[in-house]
C-alpha cells in the first residue's frame, strides 16, 4: 500500500508540475522548502528534551496553533522542545515570524521516504495535527515508530463524511492511529468515531477558534492601524477581508455609490491570496479611485479619506478586523466555502457573508441562531445590505453586540484541548524531568 501511494503521489505531482512552475515564475510561490518536502530534511533534534511536533497547513491554522502552543507551554512548563511545520509559503512565513523561539520548518510530502526521514531527524514524542490532516504514509510511519499522534480542533463536514464513508475500510485504520482526537462539536466527534476513531480517544472539546480571539477594539495593533490609516472616531469602516474575485469589486462598487450619502464611509480591501494584491490594486485604479497600499504606508503617510486602503501584507488581518464596522467575510461567493468570521464577530462588527460557507457550517449556524450576522444569497444583495446597515446604526450595533457575546460565551475549548495533549505526553515529561534530576 505504501508504494502504491508513492506512485499515486508521484503521478499527481507530475500532473501539477506545470501549475507549480507557472506560479513559481508568475507569483514567486513554491520556491522554498523542497528538500524538506521531498526528502524530509527537517532540522535534526539536538535538544535532550522530548519533542512535540505541531503542524498547521496554512495561515488560518498557524493562527490557531499560536494559541495552542502558548497554552501547552504554560501547562507543561519547559519540558518539551517544540517543532512547528506548515505546508504553504504564507503559512511558513507567518509561523517563522510568530514562533521565533521554536524550530520552524516545512511538512514533508506524504512520500514514504520523506516522512520516515523527517521522523528520524525530528524524533518527536507526539505529532499534533490541526483540523483534519490525514496523510496515510505519515500516520503509518508514526505508528510504526511509536510516535503518538493527535488531531485537534477536528471537524468533519457532512460532505467529507459521505466521501470517507465510501472508503471506510481504508480510512478506519488511519483514524484508529490517533491517540487524541479533539473535535469541535459532538456531531463531528460522532462522525469521526463512526469512521474508526477510538471512542476513548475522541472527545468534543469545542473550537479553539473561539479562544484567544481579541474583543478589544482598542488593542495596540488595531490602534496603530487606526492612526496609520487616518481613521477617525466618526468614520464608518466597510472592510472586505479574505476576499476572492469578484468580491473586492462588490465592495468597491458599494463604497463608490454610498459615499455620496455617507461621506464618512471608509473602505479596506484584504484579498485572501497575496498573488492577487496587484490585480486588486489595478482594479481600484481602473475605477479611478485613490489607492493606499499598506506595504507603502509609513508613520508619516497621509491617507486621504476618499482613498481605498489595500492591506497587502500577511499576518495583519486579525488586528485590522478591529477597524471594521461592517465586515464582509470573503470566500463566500465562490467555491471555497467561506473564511473564518470569528475575528470580526469578536470585535463586534456587523458581519456579512455570502451563501457558500460550508467550511464554517457550525459557526454560521450559531451566528444565525443569535441574530449575529447577515447572510447574502446573491451578489446583488451586497449594496442594499450595506446601505441598510449604514442607515440603521441601531441594527448594526445590535448585530455586533450579539456576535461579540456569542464568541465570549463559546470560549473554553483551548483549556480542554491543552489538557488532553498534556495528559498524552505526561510520561515523556516525567522521564525528561527524572533524567535532568539525575
Amino acid at each position: 500500500m505504501t508504494w502504491v501511494l508513492n506512485c499515486i503521489y508521484a503521478c499527481l505531482l507530475s500532473v501539477l508540475l506545470p501549475v507549480i512552475l507557472w506560479r513559481n515564475i508568475r507569483h514567486g510561490r513554491y520556491r522554498k522548502g523542497w528538500r524538506e518536502k521531498l526528502l524530509g530534511d527537517l532540522p535534526i533534534s539536538s535538544d535532550d528534551k522530548p519533542v512535540v511536533w505541531f503542524h498547521a497547513v496554512s495561515v488560518g491554522e498557524v493562527v490557531q496553533l499560536q494559541k495552542l502552543v502558548h497554552a501547552f507551554r504554560i501547562e507543561t512548563g519547559d519540558a518539551f522542545q517544540i517543532v512547528i511545520t506548515s505546508s504553504t509559503d504564507t503559512g511558513y512565513e507567518l509561523a517563522a515570524s510568530r514562533f521565533t523561539d521554536c524550530s520552524v520548518s516545512w511538512f514533508p510530502l506524504d512520500f514514504s521516504w520523506a516522512v520516515s526521514n523527517a521522523l528520524r531527524r525530528v524524533k518527536p514524542a507526539m505529532v499534533v495535527l490541526v483540523e483534519l490532516e490525514l496523510w496515510p504514509n505519515f500516520l503509518r510511519e508514526c505508528s510504526q515508530a511509536g510516535v503518538r499522534t493527535a488531531l485537534v480542533n477536528a471537524r468533519m463536514s457532512e460532505r467529507s463524511f459521505r466521501g470517507y464513508s465510501r472508503v471506510k475500510s481504508v480510512m478506519a485504520p488511519l483514524f484508529r492511529k490517533f491517540s487524541v482526537v479533539a473535535a469541535q462539536t459532538e456531531e463531528y466527534a460522532g462522525r469521526l468515531r463512526s469512521l474508526g476513531a477510538a471512542a476513548a480517544a475522541t472527545q468534543a472539546t469545542g473550537s479553539i477558534k473561539f479562544d484567544g480571539v481579541t474583543t478589544n477594539r482598542r488593542n495596540a495593533a488595531t490602534t496603530e492601524f487606526r492612526k496609520l490609516f487616518g481613521i477617525e472616531d466618526g468614520d464608518v469602516v466597510l472592510m472586505a477581508g479574505s476576499t476572492q474575485h469578484p468580491e473586492e469589486q462588490l465592495a468597491l462598487n458599494a463604497w463608490k455609490e454610498l459615499r455620496a450619502e455617507h461621506v464618512n464611509l471608509r473602505l479596506i480591501l484584504v484579498p485572501r491570496h497575496r498573488e492577487r494584491f496587484d490585480d486588486v490594486a489595478a482594479m481600484v485604479h481602473a475605477a479611478e479611485c485613490r489607492l493606499i497600499r499598506r506595504s507603502e504606508c509609513t508613520d508619516d503617510s497621509v491617507v486621504p479619506r476618499d482613498s481605498v486602503i489595500l492591506l497587502d501584507t500577511i499576518g495583519e488581518l486579525s488586528a485590522c478586523w478591529g477597524l471594521a464596522d461592517i465586515a464582509f467575510v470573503g470566500g463566500s461567493f465562490g467555491p471555497r466555502g467561506g473564511q473564518n468570521m470569528l475575528e470580526p464577530a469578536a470585535y463586534g462588527a456587523a458581519v456579512v457573508f455570502g451563501p457558500n460557507t460550508w467550511n464554517f457550517k457550525d459557526i454560521v449556524e450559531q451566528l444565525h441562531n443569535t441574530n449575529a450576522a447577515t447572510q447574502l444569497e446573491t451578489p446583488d444583495q451586497f449594496l442594499p445590505t450595506v446601505k441598510k446597515l449604514l442607515s440603521d446604526s441601531d441594527s448594526r450595533a445590535l448585530l455586533g453586540e450579539n456576535a461579540c457575546s456569542l464568541v465570549v460565551a463559546q470560549q473554553g475549548a483551548l483549556n480542554k484541548t491543552t489538557q488532553l495533549l498534556s495528559d498524552a505526553v505526561s510520561g515523556f515529561s516525567s522521564a525528561a524531568t527524572a533524567r535532568d534530576a539525575a
